[in-house]
C-alpha cells in the first residue's frame, strides 16, 4: 500500500480548507439575505434544511460516482457543482432557486469531504492518520469560521459575496488537481444496517442520530435567529466565527476526558453542557452580544462533542468487520436527523418564535440523555480495553468514514 509523508498531503487539506472558506461565506450570507430580502419567514429554515438534504443525497450516491469517475475527476465535478449553486443565489431569482441551489451544494459539499477523507485514510500510515484527521477537521471547520469572518468584511448590496465564493472554489481545485498523489482503491459501497449499529452500540447510534439535529440546528439557525434579531452583519460574522472555536476550547478537553473513563458519562456532561447554554441564550440579549458569543460558542462546542464522542464510542464496541457497515450507519443516521429536525423547527418557528431552535436543541439533548442514563443502569460499565483514542471530529461534517475503505478482495 503507498503511503505519503505527512507533508505531501498538504495539498488535500490546503484544498479543503480553502473550500471551506467559500462555504463559510455562503453559510452567513444566505440566511442574512433571506431574512433582510422580504422573502416568506420559512425561506431561510427551508435553506438550511435543504442544505442537510442535499448531503444525505451526497452521502448515498459519492460512493458509486468515485467508483465511476474517480476520486479526482469528481473532486472537479463537485466543484463545479458548488460554483453552480453560487451563481444561482448571485442570481436575481425568487427565494425558491436559492433553497434548491443550497441543496446542491450540500449534495456537492459532503462527495467533496468524502473524497477527502478518503484520499487521506489512503494516503496516511498508521503512525499519524490520526493526527492527520484531527489537524484536518479542525483546518476545515476553522476555514468555516474564517468565511464567515470574511463575509462581515463584504457589501451585500450587490452579489459580491457569491462571487467571493465562486473565487475560493475555484482556488480549491488547484492544489489537489495538482497532486501527485495515486487515487486510492474504489469506496466500498454504503451498507446501512440499523440492526447491527443498535447492537454494537445504541449509544452511539442515538448519539449520532442526536448530534444530526443538533449540529444542524444549531449552526444553521444562530445565523437566521440573529438577522431577524437586527444583529449587523459584522457582528453575525464574528459570531459565527466564534462558534467554530467551540471545537477546541470545548470537544477537545471533553474528548480527552472521554479516554480516561466511560464515555458515556462524558456524553451526559456534554448533554448538560447543551441544556444550560440553552437556558443562558433564552435569557441572553443581543444587546450583550460578547455575552452571547460565548454562550454559543459552549453552545456549537457541546454540541460538537456529542457527535465525537458517540461515534467513538460506537468504534469502541465494533469489531473490524463490522466497521464499513456501521460507519455506512451513522452516517445515513447523521444526515436523516440533519434533514428531518431542522424541517420541523423551520415548520414551528413561524408559531412559537425565534427561539424554537434553542428549545428544540435542549428537548433533544434531554431526550438523549435520559435515553444514556437508561443504558447505564442496562449495561453497566463500559470496559477499558481496545478503546479507540480520541480524535477531534465535526458534527458539522459527516461521519464518512463508511466511503474510505475498499471492498473485501480489492
Amino acid at each position: 500500500m503507498h503511503t505519503a509523508s505527512p507533508f505531501s498531503i498538504a495539498s488535500i487539506v490546503i484544498s479543503m480548507t480553502i473550500a471551506a472558506i467559500g462555504s463559510g461565506i455562503m453559510f452567513a450570507y444566505v440566511p442574512f439575505m433571506l431574512t433582510h430580502s422580504g422573502a416568506p419567514s420559512w425561506a431561510a429554515g427551508g435553506a438550511v434544511t435543504a442544505v442537510a438534504f442535499g448531503g444525505l443525497v451526497g452521502c448515498v450516491v459519492g460512493g458509486p460516482l468515485i467508483r465511476r469517475v474517480g476520486h479526482a475527476r469528481l473532486f472537479s465535478c463537485s466543484m463545479a457543482m458548488v460554483i453552480i449553486a453560487a451563481v444561482v443565489i448571485a442570481s436575481d431569482l425568487p427565494p425558491l432557486w436559492w433553497i434548491l441551489a443550497r441543496g446542491l451544494y450540500g449534495a456537492a459539499a459532503n462527495v467533496n469531504f468524502i473524497i477527502a477523507q478518503s484520499w487521506l485514510n489512503h494516503a496516511a500510515s498508521n503512525e499519524w492518520r490520526g493526527r492527520a484527521m484531527s489537524f484536518f477537521y479542525m483546518t476545515y471547520v476553522l476555514g468555516l469560521g474564517c468565511g464567515a469572518w470574511i463575509f462581515g468584511q463584504i457589501p451585500t448590496d450587490g452579489n459580491l459575496a457569491p462571487l467571493a465564493v465562486v473565487l475560493f472554489t475555484s482556488l480549491a481545485i488547484l492544489p489537489i488537481g495538482l497532486t501527485r498523489l495515486p487515487n486510492p482503491p474504489a469506496p466500498a459501497r454504503v451498507n446501512v444496517d440499523i440492526k447491527m449499529a443498535w447492537r454494537v452500540s445504541p449509544v452511539g447510534l442515538i448519539g449520532v442520530l442526536a448530534s444530526g439535529g443538533l449540529s444542524m440546528v444549531v449552526q444553521g439557525f444562530v445565523p437566521i435567529y440573529a438577522a431577524t434579531n437586527q444583529v449587523p452583519q459584522t457582528e453575525i460574522a464574528l459570531l459565527m466565527f466564534v462558534m467554530q472555536t467551540g471545537l477546541l476550547f470545548v470537544q477537545y478537553p471533553l474528548g480527552m476526558l472521554s479516554d480516561r473513563m466511560d464515555r458515556r458519562y462524558v456524553l451526559l456532561i456534554a448533554c448538560a453542557i447543551i441544556v444550560a447554554a440553552g437556558f443562558a441564550a433564552l435569557f441572553s440579549s443581543f444587546s450583550h452580544i460578547y455575552l452571547l458569543m460565548f454562550v454559543f460558542m459552549v453552545f456549537g462546542g457541546s454540541v460538537e462533542t456529542v457527535y465525537s464522542i458517540a461515534n467513538a464510542h460506537a468504534n469502541d464496541r465494533a469489531d473490524p468487520g463490522d466497521f464499513v457497515p456501521l460507519s455506512s450507519t451513522l452516517l445515513v443516521a447523521w444526515s436523516t436527523a440533519a434533514t428531518i429536525v431542522p424541517l420541523a423547527v423551520t415548520m414551528l418557528t413561524p408559531g412559537l418564535g425565534d427561539r424554537t431552535f434553542i428549545v428544540a436543541a435542549m428537548l433533544v439533548a434531554v431526550a438523549y440523555a435520559i435515553f444514556v442514563v437508561r443504558r447505564l443502569k442496562e449495561r453497566g460499565p463500559a470496559p477499558e480495553a481496545d478503546r479507540e483514542s480520541f480524535g477531534v471530529r465535526s458534527a458539522q461534517l459527516p461521519n464518512a468514514s463508511a466511503l474510505t475503505e475498499p471492498e473485501p478482495g480489492k
